[in-house]
């Protein structure tokens, strides 16, 4: 098929979604060796071992409906084939982190001080600065800089024993370890690492028996001079549930935080992300986009993915229309649902000298009506609401909305009068 490359590589995120919903051990038994076969016309062709595929039709099919969706922004066929290529060895990396290096770090004033940090680590296991704590809040390119860390201690010394872990998953392995009854491997595991990479370490906070392995585990590696780099969504003196020596060794190294990137740095991970994967995207795009969404880093590079998706799988027109469809459930999640509402209804009624109201109430005269129509347009590009819902927000029936939205289509073809009109409204609810 055409776009087979970019198949292969959005299904790795479709099944790294699958791994981060699910638990670990039914992930890596009946869903890990998914492969990827084909994808033509909103329908994708899998491939896994016989016995497994029809486990997976009749336990997992929902869940992997609902990776592709978060992934590809629209949900997909999916037909399972039998196939038994043995599954690749694991990545030395978390699945998923193998682009996350610093190379494809993007560097602005909201985390050039993490950045240099982490470079400094990178350089320097052990000596700059130990340990090394970046937070910041989910999205924002911690994860990245812990990944950059890997790929560049093991690029300078192949040979290093890298632990990259998170805080679940070290509580998790505590307890399978006790269970067992083979704390002696455990801390072996643990305690021979040269550098050890946590992320979200907050999971580890209000767990007794974790804290005091990690106290342990920590004391044991800093003695010897390995290194340690953690992450959290907040800085240790706001960890409410952190026992206190736990807190005050974390504060004894480097503390570096990362923000929500500005306008300029957004455009440019959009830009980089396109790049990457070898897509073009037209400034124009690359703005509406880095308008759209600025808060989460990673929402930006799912909007890539996205329209990658929309174009490449389903064939659709690269233009801004497309752009708004592809990120359109993305740019919900930034504002509640209903100010996004309420904000289009005033920009659109502004847009026509009246007001909000007016648009809400029965009286149809035209100019009314056609501000109507365009405000139904402007939320189910903006939201993709069903028309039901839609015309719950006027006191409409939904078939008012379907005639709405296809009249403004048909309108905006041939009228750039109200094409600008709508853009400008669309804009304007970007911009908050």
């Amino acid at each position: 098929m055409q776009g087979m490359d970019e198949f292969q590589r959005l299904f790795d995120m479709v099944k790294e979604r699958l791994r981060q919903d699910m638990q670990e051990v039914i992930y890596n038994v009946w869903l890990s060796e998914l492969r990827p076969v084909s994808f033509e016309h909103g329908r994708a062709v899998l491939a896994l071992a016989e016995f497994k595929r029809k486990v997976l039709e009749q336990k997992f099919m929902e869940p992997l409906h609902r990776a592709f969706e978060a992934v590809l922004g629209f949900d997909v066929e999916i037909e399972l084939v039998s196939g038994d290529e043995p599954a690749a060895p694991p990545p030395a990396q978390p699945k998923g982190h193998e682009e996350n290096t610093f190379e494809t770090f993007v560097v602005g004033s909201s985390n050039k001080f993490a950045h240099a940090a982490a470079l400094a680590v990178a350089a320097n296991p052990g000596k700059a600065y130990n340990p090394l704590f970046i937070y910041g809040n989910s999205g924002l390119g911690k994860t990245h800089l812990l990944s950059a860390i890997t790929h560049e201690v093991k690029k300078n010394d192949p040979s290093a024993n890298i632990i990259f872990t998170q805080g679940e998953a070290f509580t998790n392995e505590l307890i399978h370890y006790m269970t067992i009854k083979s704390m002696g491997a455990f801390h072996q595991k643990y305690r021979s690492a040269e550098v050890l990479i946590v992320d979200d370490v907050q999971f580890i906070a209000g767990r007794e028996a974790t804290q005091e392995e990690f106290f342990h585990t920590f004391n044991a590696l800093i003695t010897q001079g390995r290194q340690i780099v953690l992450s959290s969504d907040k800085p240790p003196k706001e960890i409410a549930t952190l026992e206190d020596r736990l807190r005050s060794r974390f504060e004894r190294g480097l503390i570096a935080d990362v923000q929500p990137p500005d306008l300029e740095t957004r455009m440019a991970i959009i830009k980089n992300k396109a790049q990457y994967t070898g897509f073009e995207i037209s400034d124009d795009i690359v703005d509406y986009i880095a308008r759209q969404l600025k808060n989460n880093i990673r929402q930006l590079e799912g909007a890539v993915n996205r329209l990658e998706a929309y174009v490449t799988l389903r064939g659709m027109q690269m233009n801004l229309l497309t752009a708004q469809n592809a990120i359109s459930d993305i740019a919900s999640e930034e504002r509640p649902l209903p100010v996004i509402i309420e904000h289009i209804v005033e920009e659109t009624a502004r847009c026509y000298g009246l007001k909000s109201a007016d648009l809400r109430s029965q009286r149809r005269n035209a100019d009314i009506s056609k501000a109507r129509q365009v405000a139904m347009h402007v939320i189910s590009q903006v939201t993709g609401l069903s028309t039901k819902a839609i015309g719950a927000e006027f006191n409409r029936d939904h078939s008012t909305v379907v005639y709405a939205l296809r009249e403004i289509k048909d309108e905006l073809g041939r009228d750039t009068g109200l094409k600008k009109t709508v853009n400008d409204i669309m804009k304007n609810v970007q911009e908050g």
